[in-house]
């Protein structure tokens, strides 16, 4: 090193998902940053495609080594504690890492159920290795044996269809009714495939308990169930609160409007464990991308000593598949608030394929050039509660 020259910038990068991947690649856009992303995994898994793996019809592990620029160093464990007052990183297996900046991007987790029975007895498939005890759960099983679904959202739609269409007996159970953020025409076209594909579709019913071989709902009926799949809500990991950092009722990071937590500046999230002002955006691969891409922006302004501009995404809509041959593409306003203009069948399918190819792809084009990846602003966001003031520990 010479005499005149400034000593690199550790950043690490907490969570190997859509949004983590994005910004290790992305930060190569200063030449003097050191980047390590920390995964506990060795593999990407494309979540977006976890119903297709439960069902047998699709893989979703990607080599890291076919996404990650050189420069980013990978390191496969889990980080337990986040210490901002050495800026360290305390790992699973007793080693520490150092660094300048962070960025957290722990992503989600299959949400907590309370409901009798349903952690102990029901399958999640939002993270791989549920979906993997899932599936090999489901290819013990006969064909005509009773699946159940719990939870109407999109994952839940998607899982209940990838199985029927495979032709097993799957009944879907909605707390309201089946795609509840999508338009009512859109919502009529979705439950249309479903029944036409054998899927009992319980609209306005609750799940009261879960046993090994039933669902029983709140009205007392008990219902036969060989699997019971929760697709019900989302989890974060626990790590911001279990290192001394605010979150919200869910374990988000609280921070302001440029993804800096509240607590330290050296601290940026990015994906699903961000809550800007503590008003999160949707939980998507969608919105992973450029929160990956704004987090990093905010680093690489601190680094410059230049303000970081504050958050900006819109929307233009949500997918979802219903099979491998049918799917809706339903269009929204840049507030992600649905119209009534959706693309259904063959096409809706094909944009479906298109949305989930583009979460790799954004993160191979950051490797290749990073910089390079951009994305639709303007959108607004509804009025949410006032942040805490920076530093000051809430009430």
């Amino acid at each position: 090193m010479s005499e005149h020259s400034t000593p690199s910038k550790q950043v690490l990068v907490v969570g190997g998902g859509y949004a983590g991947a994005l910004a290790a690649n992305r930060l190569r856009m200063r030449p003097d940053v050191d980047i390590t992303l920390i995964n506990p995994r060795p593999t990407f898994v494309d979540r977006v495609r976890l119903h297709q793996y439960v069902a047998g019809t699709g893989g979703v592990e990607v080599d890291f080594g076919t996404l990650l620029a050189e420069q980013v160093r990978l390191v496969v464990d889990r980080a337990a504690r986040i210490d901002t007052a050495t800026r360290t990183v305390a790992l699973a297996s007793g080693s520490t890492l150092d660094y300048d900046y962070l960025i957290y991007a722990v992503g989600s987790t299959g949400g907590t159920a309370a409901v009798l029975g349903a952690d102990e007895f029901a399958c999640s498939p939002a993270e791989f290795e549920d979906a993997h005890r899932l599936r090999t759960r489901l290819d013990e099983l006969p064909l005509d044996s009773p699946v159940t679904v719990v939870g109407g959202g999109l994952t839940g739609i998607e899982a209940a269809a990838e199985l029927a269409e495979r032709g097993r007996s799957v009944t879907l159970i909605c707390g309201t009714a089946p795609a509840p953020t999508f338009s009512t025409f859109a919502r009529r076209s979705i439950v249309k495939w479903l029944s036409r594909h054998g899927v009992d579709v319980l609209e306005n019913a609750t799940v009261a308990e879960v046993e090994p071989d039933a669902v029983v709902l709140a009205d007392g009926v008990r219902r036969p169930s060989a699997v019971t799949i929760w697709a019900s809500g989302f989890g974060v990991p626990d790590l911001a609160r279990a290192s001394g950092l605010r979150t919200d009722a869910l374990g988000r990071l609280l921070t302001d409007e440029t993804l800096t937590s509240l607590d330290d500046d050296r601290i940026v999230a990015a994906g699903d464990a961000a809550a800007p002002s503590g008003h999160p955006l949707r939980m998507s691969s969608y919105a992973a991308g450029p929160l990956g891409a704004q987090a990093v922006d905010t680093v690489l302004s601190r680094l410059a000593g230049t303000t970081p501009a504050p958050l900006s995404v819109a929307f233009s809509g949500a997918c979802v598949s219903l099979g491998r041959r049918r799917g809706i593409r339903q269009l929204a306003r840049k507030d992600d608030v649905a119209v009534n203009v959706y693309i259904g069948g063959r096409a809706g399918a094909a944009i479906k394929e298109l949305t989930c190819r583009l979460g790799v792809a954004k993160i191979r084009r950051e490797a290749r050039k990073p910089g390079s990846v951009v994305w639709p602003k303007g959108g607004t966001r509804p009025e949410a509660p006032a942040a805490p003031a920076r530093g000051v520990p809430s009430s």
